[in-house]
Protein backbone atom coordinates (compact mmCIF):
# COMPACT_ATOMS: atom_id res chain seq x y z
CA UNK A 1 0.00 0.00 0.00
CA UNK A 2 1.89 3.01 -1.24
CA UNK A 3 1.66 6.58 -0.06
CA UNK A 4 -0.15 7.80 -3.14
CA UNK A 5 -2.95 5.30 -2.85
CA UNK A 6 -3.35 6.04 0.86
CA UNK A 7 -3.86 9.71 0.26
CA UNK A 8 -6.14 9.31 -2.66
CA UNK A 9 -9.26 9.12 -0.49
CA UNK A 10 -8.57 12.19 1.68
CA UNK A 11 -6.66 14.50 -0.62
CA UNK A 12 -8.43 17.79 -1.34
CA UNK A 13 -7.16 20.07 -4.06
CA UNK A 14 -6.61 23.62 -2.84
CA UNK A 15 -8.74 24.94 -5.68
CA UNK A 16 -11.70 23.05 -4.19
CA UNK A 17 -11.46 25.21 -1.06
CA UNK A 18 -12.12 28.38 -3.04
CA UNK A 19 -15.48 29.84 -4.05
CA UNK A 20 -16.93 27.94 -7.00
CA UNK A 21 -17.90 31.24 -8.63
CA UNK A 22 -14.21 31.99 -9.14
CA UNK A 23 -13.96 35.18 -7.07
CA UNK A 24 -10.81 33.96 -5.30
CA UNK A 25 -12.23 33.87 -1.76
CA UNK A 26 -12.67 30.74 0.34
CA UNK A 27 -15.92 28.86 -0.10
CA UNK A 28 -17.96 26.99 2.48
CA UNK A 29 -20.11 23.84 2.26
CA UNK A 30 -22.81 25.63 4.26
CA UNK A 31 -23.00 28.20 1.45
CA UNK A 32 -23.09 25.49 -1.25
CA UNK A 33 -19.46 26.12 -2.15
CA UNK A 34 -19.79 29.92 -2.46
CA UNK A 35 -18.03 32.52 -0.36
CA UNK A 36 -20.18 34.71 1.89
CA UNK A 37 -20.27 37.56 -0.65
CA UNK A 38 -21.31 35.41 -3.63
CA UNK A 39 -23.72 33.44 -1.47
CA UNK A 40 -25.51 36.60 -0.35
CA UNK A 41 -25.75 37.75 -3.96
CA UNK A 42 -27.28 34.43 -5.01
CA UNK A 43 -29.54 34.45 -1.96
CA UNK A 44 -30.79 37.98 -2.68
CA UNK A 45 -31.46 37.11 -6.32
CA UNK A 46 -33.56 34.14 -5.33
CA UNK A 47 -35.24 36.17 -2.63
CA UNK A 48 -36.10 39.05 -4.95
CA UNK A 49 -37.49 36.59 -7.48
CA UNK A 50 -39.69 35.04 -4.80
CA UNK A 51 -40.85 38.47 -3.61
CA UNK A 52 -41.71 39.49 -7.18
CA UNK A 53 -43.69 36.30 -7.72
CA UNK A 54 -45.58 36.78 -4.44
CA UNK A 55 -46.24 40.43 -5.27
CA UNK A 56 -47.65 39.53 -8.68
CA UNK A 57 -49.81 36.86 -7.06
CA UNK A 58 -51.18 39.40 -4.54
CA UNK A 59 -51.96 41.91 -7.30
CA UNK A 60 -53.70 39.26 -9.38
CA UNK A 61 -55.80 38.19 -6.39
CA UNK A 62 -56.68 41.83 -5.73
CA UNK A 63 -57.79 42.37 -9.32
CA UNK A 64 -59.89 39.21 -9.27
CA UNK A 65 -61.51 40.28 -6.03
CA UNK A 66 -62.33 43.75 -7.39
CA UNK A 67 -63.74 42.32 -10.61
CA UNK A 68 -65.88 39.84 -8.69
CA UNK A 69 -67.14 42.62 -6.41
CA UNK A 70 -67.93 44.93 -9.35
CA UNK A 71 -69.79 42.12 -11.11
CA UNK A 72 -71.85 41.35 -8.01
CA UNK A 73 -72.68 45.06 -7.55
CA UNK A 74 -73.88 45.47 -11.14
CA UNK A 75 -76.15 42.42 -10.84
CA UNK A 76 -77.52 43.63 -7.52
CA UNK A 77 -78.14 47.12 -9.00
CA UNK A 78 -80.18 45.74 -11.91
CA UNK A 79 -82.38 43.74 -9.55
CA UNK A 80 -82.88 46.60 -7.10
CA UNK A 81 -83.93 48.99 -9.93
CA UNK A 82 -87.10 47.01 -10.76
CA UNK A 83 -87.90 46.51 -7.10
CA UNK A 84 -87.42 50.20 -6.31
CA UNK A 85 -90.03 51.26 -8.92
CA UNK A 86 -92.60 48.98 -7.35
CA UNK A 87 -91.77 50.30 -3.89
CA UNK A 88 -91.99 53.90 -5.10
CA UNK A 89 -95.47 53.42 -6.56
CA UNK A 90 -96.71 51.71 -3.42
CA UNK A 91 -95.24 54.44 -1.22
CA UNK A 92 -96.84 57.21 -3.25
CA UNK A 93 -100.27 55.62 -2.78
CA UNK A 94 -99.77 55.40 0.96
CA UNK A 95 -98.54 58.98 1.30
CA UNK A 96 -101.78 60.38 -0.09
CA UNK A 97 -103.63 59.09 2.97
CA UNK A 98 -101.42 60.54 5.68
CA UNK A 99 -101.06 63.99 7.14
CA UNK A 100 -98.54 66.64 6.14
CA UNK A 101 -96.37 66.00 9.21
CA UNK A 102 -96.34 62.30 8.48
CA UNK A 103 -95.45 63.02 4.88
CA UNK A 104 -92.55 65.15 6.01
CA UNK A 105 -91.10 62.49 8.33
CA UNK A 106 -91.70 59.73 5.84
CA UNK A 107 -89.84 61.66 3.19
CA UNK A 108 -86.92 62.29 5.58
CA UNK A 109 -86.65 58.69 6.58
CA UNK A 110 -86.88 57.57 2.98
CA UNK A 111 -84.19 60.02 1.97
CA UNK A 112 -82.03 58.92 4.87
CA UNK A 113 -82.51 55.29 3.92
CA UNK A 114 -81.63 56.11 0.32
CA UNK A 115 -78.44 57.87 1.42
CA UNK A 116 -77.55 54.94 3.64
CA UNK A 117 -78.02 52.58 0.70
CA UNK A 118 -75.79 54.77 -1.43
CA UNK A 119 -73.16 54.98 1.30
CA UNK A 120 -73.06 51.30 2.17
CA UNK A 121 -71.63 50.05 -1.14
CA UNK A 122 -68.96 52.74 -1.01
CA UNK A 123 -67.93 51.65 2.46
CA UNK A 124 -67.89 47.99 1.42
CA UNK A 125 -65.79 48.77 -1.61
CA UNK A 126 -63.43 50.86 0.51
CA UNK A 127 -63.12 48.03 3.01
CA UNK A 128 -62.21 45.55 0.29
CA UNK A 129 -59.58 47.93 -1.06
CA UNK A 130 -58.15 48.29 2.42
CA UNK A 131 -58.03 44.50 2.77
CA UNK A 132 -56.10 44.24 -0.47
CA UNK A 133 -53.67 46.93 0.73
CA UNK A 134 -53.23 45.07 4.00
CA UNK A 135 -52.34 41.88 2.09
CA UNK A 136 -49.66 43.73 0.11
CA UNK A 137 -48.31 45.38 3.24
CA UNK A 138 -48.17 42.04 5.09
CA UNK A 139 -46.27 40.47 2.20
CA UNK A 140 -43.82 43.33 2.27
CA UNK A 141 -43.27 42.87 6.02
CA UNK A 142 -42.72 39.14 5.57
CA UNK A 143 -40.18 39.33 2.77
CA UNK A 144 -38.34 42.53 3.76
CA UNK A 145 -35.45 42.20 6.26
CA UNK A 146 -36.28 43.36 9.73
CA UNK A 147 -33.25 45.64 9.75
CA UNK A 148 -34.76 47.57 6.79
CA UNK A 149 -38.27 47.71 8.22
CA UNK A 150 -37.45 48.82 11.73
CA UNK A 151 -36.94 52.54 12.17
CA UNK A 152 -35.48 54.15 15.32
CA UNK A 153 -38.89 55.43 16.40
CA UNK A 154 -40.50 52.02 15.91
CA UNK A 155 -37.72 50.29 17.81
CA UNK A 156 -38.00 52.77 20.69
CA UNK A 157 -41.77 52.42 20.79
CA UNK A 158 -41.46 48.65 20.78
CA UNK A 159 -38.94 48.79 23.62
CA UNK A 160 -41.19 51.00 25.73
CA UNK A 161 -44.15 48.72 25.05
CA UNK A 162 -42.14 45.66 26.08
CA UNK A 163 -40.99 47.35 29.28
CA UNK A 164 -44.60 48.28 30.15
CA UNK A 165 -45.75 44.71 29.58
CA UNK A 166 -42.93 43.35 31.71
CA UNK A 167 -43.82 45.80 34.48
CA UNK A 168 -47.44 44.66 34.39
CA UNK A 169 -46.52 40.98 34.44
CA UNK A 170 -43.48 40.58 36.67
CA UNK A 171 -41.53 37.34 36.57
CA UNK A 172 -38.40 36.02 38.28
CA UNK A 173 -36.34 36.68 35.14
CA UNK A 174 -36.78 40.47 35.51
CA UNK A 175 -34.63 40.59 38.62
CA UNK A 176 -31.98 38.36 37.14
CA UNK A 177 -28.71 40.24 36.63
CA UNK A 178 -26.72 40.10 33.41
CA UNK A 179 -23.96 37.57 33.28
CA UNK A 180 -20.46 38.51 34.35
CA UNK A 181 -19.12 37.97 30.85
CA UNK A 182 -21.77 40.22 29.31
CA UNK A 183 -21.00 43.01 31.77
CA UNK A 184 -17.30 42.66 31.14
CA UNK A 185 -17.72 42.77 27.36
CA UNK A 186 -20.00 45.81 27.61
CA UNK A 187 -17.45 47.72 29.70
CA UNK A 188 -14.64 46.77 27.33
CA UNK A 189 -16.71 47.88 24.34
CA UNK A 190 -17.49 51.26 25.90
CA UNK A 191 -13.84 51.79 26.77
CA UNK A 192 -12.84 50.87 23.23
CA UNK A 193 -15.22 53.21 21.39
CA UNK A 194 -14.22 56.18 23.54
CA UNK A 195 -11.00 56.37 21.53
CA UNK A 196 -13.06 56.86 18.36
CA UNK A 197 -14.95 59.88 19.76
CA UNK A 198 -17.83 60.78 17.38
CA UNK A 199 -17.52 57.65 15.23
CA UNK A 200 -17.54 55.65 18.47
CA UNK A 201 -20.76 57.30 19.59
CA UNK A 202 -22.31 56.51 16.24
CA UNK A 203 -21.16 52.88 16.51
CA UNK A 204 -22.64 52.53 19.98
CA UNK A 205 -25.93 54.06 18.82
CA UNK A 206 -26.15 51.69 15.86
CA UNK A 207 -25.36 48.67 18.05
CA UNK A 208 -28.03 49.55 20.60
CA UNK A 209 -30.54 50.12 17.83
CA UNK A 210 -29.69 46.75 16.27
CA UNK A 211 -30.03 44.91 19.61
CA UNK A 212 -33.37 46.60 20.30
CA UNK A 213 -34.58 45.68 16.82
CA UNK A 214 -33.52 42.06 17.14
CA UNK A 215 -35.13 41.74 20.55
CA UNK A 216 -38.52 42.20 18.85
CA UNK A 217 -37.72 39.88 15.95
CA UNK A 218 -37.19 36.59 17.81
CA UNK A 219 -39.80 34.91 15.64
CA UNK A 220 -37.66 35.27 12.52
CA UNK A 221 -35.91 32.20 11.18
CA UNK A 222 -32.23 31.77 11.95
CA UNK A 223 -31.36 32.44 8.30
CA UNK A 224 -33.21 35.77 8.39
CA UNK A 225 -31.49 36.72 11.66
CA UNK A 226 -28.18 35.83 10.05
CA UNK A 227 -28.99 38.10 7.12
CA UNK A 228 -29.82 40.92 9.53
CA UNK A 229 -26.46 40.48 11.29
CA UNK A 230 -24.52 40.35 8.02
CA UNK A 231 -26.31 43.48 6.75
CA UNK A 232 -25.54 45.22 10.01
CA UNK A 233 -21.82 44.37 9.77
CA UNK A 234 -21.72 45.68 6.21
CA UNK A 235 -23.62 48.87 7.05
CA UNK A 236 -21.41 49.71 10.03
CA UNK A 237 -18.20 49.08 8.07
CA UNK A 238 -19.41 51.21 5.16
CA UNK A 239 -20.50 53.93 7.55
CA UNK A 240 -17.07 54.08 9.19
CA UNK A 241 -15.24 54.19 5.86
CA UNK A 242 -17.45 56.58 3.89
CA UNK A 243 -18.92 58.91 6.50
CA UNK A 244 -16.23 59.02 9.16
CA UNK A 245 -13.19 58.26 6.94
CA UNK A 246 -11.74 55.74 9.43
CA UNK A 247 -8.58 53.93 8.22
CA UNK A 248 -9.05 50.27 7.16
CA UNK A 249 -6.95 48.83 9.99
CA UNK A 250 -9.04 50.70 12.58
CA UNK A 251 -12.24 49.64 10.83
CA UNK A 252 -11.18 46.00 11.17
CA UNK A 253 -10.48 46.41 14.90
CA UNK A 254 -13.77 48.24 15.39
CA UNK A 255 -15.71 45.48 13.58
CA UNK A 256 -14.08 42.85 15.80
CA UNK A 257 -15.27 44.71 18.89
CA UNK A 258 -18.73 45.24 17.39
CA UNK A 259 -19.03 41.52 16.67
CA UNK A 260 -17.86 40.69 20.18
CA UNK A 261 -20.36 43.07 21.80
CA UNK A 262 -23.30 42.06 19.60
CA UNK A 263 -22.84 38.29 19.62
CA UNK A 264 -22.11 38.05 23.35
CA UNK A 265 -25.60 39.43 23.93
CA UNK A 266 -27.24 37.46 21.12
CA UNK A 267 -25.49 34.15 21.82
CA UNK A 268 -28.21 32.46 23.87
CA UNK A 269 -30.83 33.29 21.25
CA UNK A 270 -29.01 32.33 18.04
CA UNK A 271 -26.67 29.47 19.02
CA UNK A 272 -28.26 26.09 18.25
CA UNK A 273 -31.85 27.41 18.27
CA UNK A 274 -34.73 25.00 18.68
CA UNK A 275 -36.14 25.91 15.26
CA UNK A 276 -33.19 24.24 13.48
CA UNK A 277 -31.85 20.69 13.28
CA UNK A 278 -28.38 21.67 14.56
CA UNK A 279 -28.70 19.53 17.69
CA UNK A 280 -29.77 16.53 15.62
CA UNK A 281 -26.70 16.96 13.39
CA UNK A 282 -24.47 17.25 16.47
CA UNK A 283 -25.68 13.92 17.81
CA UNK A 284 -25.25 12.28 14.39
CA UNK A 285 -21.65 13.51 14.08
CA UNK A 286 -20.78 12.43 17.63
CA UNK A 287 -22.23 8.98 17.01
CA UNK A 288 -20.30 8.73 13.75
CA UNK A 289 -17.01 9.70 15.39
CA UNK A 290 -17.53 7.18 18.21
CA UNK A 291 -18.09 4.45 15.64
CA UNK A 292 -14.78 5.41 13.97
CA UNK A 293 -12.68 5.17 17.14
CA UNK A 294 -10.66 2.32 15.58
CA UNK A 295 -9.20 4.47 12.77
CA UNK A 296 -5.42 4.63 13.17
CA UNK A 297 -3.00 7.34 11.99
CA UNK A 298 -1.55 4.85 9.51
CA UNK A 299 -4.91 4.45 7.78
CA UNK A 300 -5.18 8.22 7.30
CA UNK A 301 -1.48 8.53 6.42
CA UNK A 302 -0.93 11.02 9.24
CA UNK A 303 2.71 12.17 9.21
CA UNK A 304 2.83 12.53 13.00
CA UNK A 305 4.71 10.31 15.45
CA UNK A 306 3.16 10.53 18.91
CA UNK A 307 6.08 8.58 20.37
CA UNK A 308 8.06 11.83 20.28
CA UNK A 309 7.22 13.68 23.53
CA UNK A 310 7.10 17.11 21.88
CA UNK A 311 4.78 15.83 19.15
CA UNK A 312 2.55 14.15 21.72
CA UNK A 313 2.25 17.45 23.61
CA UNK A 314 1.32 19.25 20.38
CA UNK A 315 -1.38 16.69 19.64
CA UNK A 316 -2.83 17.09 23.14
CA UNK A 317 -2.84 20.90 22.77
CA UNK A 318 -4.54 20.67 19.38
CA UNK A 319 -7.27 18.44 20.81
CA UNK A 320 -7.70 20.82 23.76
CA UNK A 321 -8.09 23.82 21.46
CA UNK A 322 -10.69 22.17 19.23
CA UNK A 323 -12.69 21.12 22.30
CA UNK A 324 -12.36 24.58 23.88
CA UNK A 325 -14.10 26.09 20.86
CA UNK A 326 -17.50 25.17 22.30
CA UNK A 327 -16.90 27.28 25.43
CA UNK A 328 -16.54 30.52 23.47
CA UNK A 329 -19.42 32.86 22.67
CA UNK A 330 -17.99 35.11 19.98
CA UNK A 331 -17.52 33.67 16.47
CA UNK A 332 -14.08 35.30 16.26
CA UNK A 333 -12.99 33.52 19.46
CA UNK A 334 -14.20 30.20 18.10
CA UNK A 335 -12.21 30.83 14.95
CA UNK A 336 -9.18 31.62 17.10
CA UNK A 337 -9.46 28.18 18.72
CA UNK A 338 -9.51 26.54 15.28
CA UNK A 339 -6.47 28.58 14.25
CA UNK A 340 -4.51 27.61 17.38
CA UNK A 341 -5.39 23.96 16.86
CA UNK A 342 -4.19 24.13 13.25
CA UNK A 343 -0.91 25.77 14.21
CA UNK A 344 -0.23 23.03 16.76
CA UNK A 345 -0.86 20.49 14.00
CA UNK A 346 1.61 22.20 11.68
CA UNK A 347 4.22 22.26 14.46
CA UNK A 348 3.71 18.56 15.19
CA UNK A 349 4.18 17.69 11.51
CA UNK A 350 7.26 19.88 11.28
CA UNK A 351 8.89 18.22 14.31
CA UNK A 352 8.13 14.74 13.01
CA UNK A 353 9.32 15.30 9.43
CA UNK A 354 12.05 17.86 10.18
CA UNK A 355 10.67 19.99 7.37
CA UNK A 356 7.79 22.43 6.87
CA UNK A 357 4.36 20.80 6.63
CA UNK A 358 2.35 20.84 3.42
CA UNK A 359 -1.38 21.17 2.86
CA UNK A 360 -1.60 17.47 1.96
CA UNK A 361 -0.18 16.62 5.38
CA UNK A 362 -2.41 19.05 7.26
CA UNK A 363 -5.86 17.80 6.26
CA UNK A 364 -5.34 14.11 7.24
CA UNK A 365 -3.88 15.20 10.57
CA UNK A 366 -6.82 17.54 11.20
CA UNK A 367 -9.20 14.65 10.49
CA UNK A 368 -7.29 12.51 12.99
CA UNK A 369 -7.45 15.25 15.64
CA UNK A 370 -11.22 15.60 15.18
CA UNK A 371 -11.69 11.83 15.41
CA UNK A 372 -9.55 11.62 18.52
CA UNK A 373 -11.05 14.67 20.25
CA UNK A 374 -14.73 14.33 19.20
CA UNK A 375 -15.49 18.02 19.92
CA UNK A 376 -18.89 18.71 21.50
CA UNK A 377 -21.60 20.37 19.38
CA UNK A 378 -19.30 20.48 16.37
CA UNK A 379 -21.99 21.14 13.76
CA UNK A 380 -23.65 23.82 15.90
CA UNK A 381 -20.36 25.67 16.29
CA UNK A 382 -19.65 25.48 12.56
CA UNK A 383 -23.14 26.75 11.72
CA UNK A 384 -22.88 29.52 14.31
CA UNK A 385 -19.57 30.74 12.85
CA UNK A 386 -20.95 30.54 9.33
CA UNK A 387 -24.07 32.53 10.16
CA UNK A 388 -22.81 35.27 12.46
CA UNK A 389 -19.08 35.73 11.94
CA UNK A 390 -17.79 38.82 10.18
CA UNK A 391 -17.74 37.59 6.54
CA UNK A 392 -14.36 39.17 5.81
CA UNK A 393 -12.71 36.70 8.22
CA UNK A 394 -14.17 33.66 6.50
CA UNK A 395 -13.36 34.85 2.99
CA UNK A 396 -9.63 35.51 3.38
CA UNK A 397 -6.71 35.01 5.75
CA UNK A 398 -5.54 32.05 7.78
CA UNK A 399 -8.75 31.96 9.82
CA UNK A 400 -10.80 31.41 6.68
CA UNK A 401 -8.37 28.78 5.38
CA UNK A 402 -8.33 26.76 8.59
CA UNK A 403 -12.11 27.00 8.99
CA UNK A 404 -12.66 25.79 5.42
CA UNK A 405 -10.36 22.81 6.08
CA UNK A 406 -12.31 21.98 9.23
CA UNK A 407 -15.56 21.94 7.22
CA UNK A 408 -13.88 19.61 4.70
CA UNK A 409 -12.67 17.36 7.53
CA UNK A 410 -16.20 17.04 8.95
CA UNK A 411 -17.61 16.33 5.50
CA UNK A 412 -14.96 13.63 4.98
CA UNK A 413 -15.78 12.00 8.33
CA UNK A 414 -19.48 11.90 7.46
CA UNK A 415 -18.74 10.14 4.14
CA UNK A 416 -15.84 7.96 5.30
CA UNK A 417 -15.95 4.48 3.74
CA UNK A 418 -13.73 1.45 3.15
CA UNK A 419 -12.30 2.83 -0.08
CA UNK A 420 -11.17 6.04 1.65
CA UNK A 421 -9.09 4.00 4.10
CA UNK A 422 -7.95 1.43 1.52
CA UNK A 423 -9.71 -1.38 3.38
CA UNK A 424 -11.87 -4.18 2.13
CA UNK A 425 -15.57 -3.77 2.74
CA UNK A 426 -15.56 -6.88 4.95
CA UNK A 427 -12.85 -5.52 7.23
CA UNK A 428 -14.49 -2.08 7.34
CA UNK A 429 -17.83 -3.57 8.38
CA UNK A 430 -16.16 -5.71 11.06
CA UNK A 431 -14.36 -2.68 12.47
CA UNK A 432 -17.54 -0.58 12.45
CA UNK A 433 -19.58 -3.25 14.23
CA UNK A 434 -16.85 -3.83 16.83
CA UNK A 435 -16.31 -7.49 16.00
CA UNK A 436 -12.58 -6.87 15.83
CA UNK A 437 -10.07 -4.04 15.86
CA UNK A 438 -7.11 -3.28 13.64
CA UNK A 439 -3.82 -4.91 14.53
CA UNK A 440 -1.73 -2.47 16.49
CA UNK A 441 1.70 -1.70 15.20
CA UNK A 442 4.29 -3.29 17.47
CA UNK A 443 6.89 -0.92 18.80
CA UNK A 444 10.39 -2.28 19.08
CA UNK A 445 11.39 0.20 21.71
CA UNK A 446 9.62 1.44 24.81
CA UNK A 447 10.24 4.49 26.88
CA UNK A 448 12.94 3.98 29.50
CA UNK A 449 10.43 4.90 32.21
CA UNK A 450 8.15 1.98 31.34
CA UNK A 451 8.58 -1.00 33.67
CA UNK A 452 9.11 -4.55 32.51
CA UNK A 453 5.63 -5.66 33.58
CA UNK A 454 3.96 -3.07 31.33
CA UNK A 455 6.09 -4.17 28.38
CA UNK A 456 5.19 -7.81 28.98
CA UNK A 457 1.52 -6.90 29.35
CA UNK A 458 1.53 -5.03 26.01
CA UNK A 459 3.17 -7.99 24.28
CA UNK A 460 0.69 -10.39 25.87
CA UNK A 461 -2.24 -8.26 24.75
CA UNK A 462 -0.91 -8.16 21.21
CA UNK A 463 -0.40 -11.92 21.27
CA UNK A 464 -3.92 -12.51 22.58
CA UNK A 465 -5.29 -10.24 19.87
CA UNK A 466 -3.44 -12.23 17.22
CA UNK A 467 -4.63 -15.54 18.69
CA UNK A 468 -8.18 -14.25 18.80
CA UNK A 469 -8.01 -13.25 15.15
CA UNK A 470 -6.54 -16.66 14.22
CA UNK A 471 -9.26 -18.46 16.16
CA UNK A 472 -11.98 -16.43 14.51
CA UNK A 473 -10.45 -17.10 11.13
CA UNK A 474 -10.17 -20.87 11.82
CA UNK A 475 -13.76 -21.05 13.06
CA UNK A 476 -14.92 -19.17 10.01
CA UNK A 477 -12.99 -21.50 7.68
CA UNK A 478 -14.27 -24.59 9.54
CA UNK A 479 -17.88 -23.43 9.20
CA UNK A 480 -17.25 -22.76 5.54
CA UNK A 481 -15.75 -26.26 5.06
CA UNK A 482 -18.68 -27.85 6.89
CA UNK A 483 -21.09 -26.03 4.66
CA UNK A 484 -19.16 -27.10 1.56
CA UNK A 485 -19.24 -30.76 2.68
CA UNK A 486 -22.95 -30.63 3.33
CA UNK A 487 -23.52 -29.04 -0.06
CA UNK A 488 -21.30 -31.67 -1.76
CA UNK A 489 -23.15 -34.55 -0.05
CA UNK A 490 -26.51 -33.13 -1.00
CA UNK A 491 -25.31 -32.66 -4.56
CA UNK A 492 -24.07 -36.28 -4.92
CA UNK A 493 -27.26 -37.64 -3.41
CA UNK A 494 -29.35 -35.64 -5.80
CA UNK A 495 -27.31 -36.78 -8.81
CA UNK A 496 -27.70 -40.46 -7.79
CA UNK A 497 -31.42 -40.04 -7.33
CA UNK A 498 -31.73 -38.40 -10.74
CA UNK A 499 -29.81 -41.27 -12.42
CA UNK A 500 -31.86 -43.95 -10.66
CA UNK A 501 -35.04 -42.15 -11.63
CA UNK A 502 -33.90 -41.90 -15.25
CA UNK A 503 -32.55 -45.48 -15.48
CA UNK A 504 -34.56 -47.68 -13.05
CA UNK A 505 -33.00 -51.00 -11.93
CA UNK A 506 -34.71 -54.15 -13.32
CA UNK A 507 -33.99 -57.55 -11.57
CA UNK A 508 -34.41 -60.53 -13.98
CA UNK A 509 -35.14 -64.14 -12.77
CA UNK A 510 -32.16 -66.50 -12.31
CA UNK A 511 -31.44 -68.60 -15.46
CA UNK A 512 -30.70 -72.46 -15.34
CA UNK A 513 -27.02 -73.28 -15.08
CA UNK A 514 -25.32 -75.23 -17.91
CA UNK A 515 -24.07 -78.76 -17.21
CA UNK A 516 -20.35 -79.31 -16.86
CA UNK A 517 -18.56 -81.12 -19.61
CA UNK A 518 -17.09 -83.77 -17.29
CA UNK A 519 -20.29 -84.47 -15.44
CA UNK A 520 -22.20 -87.65 -16.10
CA UNK A 521 -24.47 -87.29 -19.08
CA UNK A 522 -27.50 -89.31 -18.18
CA UNK A 523 -29.52 -87.98 -21.05
CA UNK A 524 -27.24 -89.22 -23.88
CA UNK A 525 -25.85 -92.79 -23.50
CA UNK A 526 -24.40 -92.93 -26.96
CA UNK A 527 -21.42 -90.79 -26.16
CA UNK A 528 -18.11 -92.65 -26.11
CA UNK A 529 -16.37 -93.20 -22.79
CA UNK A 530 -13.69 -90.78 -21.84
CA UNK A 531 -10.17 -91.38 -23.01
CA UNK A 532 -7.84 -93.24 -20.71
CA UNK A 533 -4.17 -92.40 -20.55
CA UNK A 534 -1.91 -94.97 -22.18
CA UNK A 535 1.73 -95.74 -21.59
CA UNK A 536 4.02 -96.61 -24.52
CA UNK A 537 7.36 -98.29 -24.10
CA UNK A 538 9.95 -96.74 -26.20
Amino acid sequence: MNLKSERRGIHVDQSELLCKKGCGYYGNPAWQGFCSKCWREEYHKARQKQIQEDWELAERLQREEEEAYASSQSTQGAQSLTFSKFEEKKTNEKTRKVTTVKKFFTASSRAGAKKAQEKTPKQGQLGRERNADNILRDLKEIFTPSWELASPSEALAGKLKAEIQEAKAPSPSIHRQASIETDRVSKEFIEFIRAYQKPGQDIYKQCKLFLDTMSHKRDLSIEEQSECAQDFYQNVADRLQTRWKVPPEKVEKAMDEVEKYIMTRQYKYVFCPETTDDEKKDLAVQKRIRALHWVTPQMLCVPVSEEIPEVSDMVVKAITDIIEMDSKRVPRDKLACITKCSKHIFNAIKITKNEPASADDFLPTLIYIVLKGNPPRLQSNIQYITRFCNPSRLMTGEDGYYFTNLCCAVAFIEKLDAQSLNLSQEDFDRFMTGQTSPKKQESDSFSPDVCLGVKQMCKSLDLLSQLNERQERIVSEAKKLEKDLIDWTDGITKEVEDIVEKYPLEIKPKSQALAAIDSENVENDKLPPPLQPQVYAG
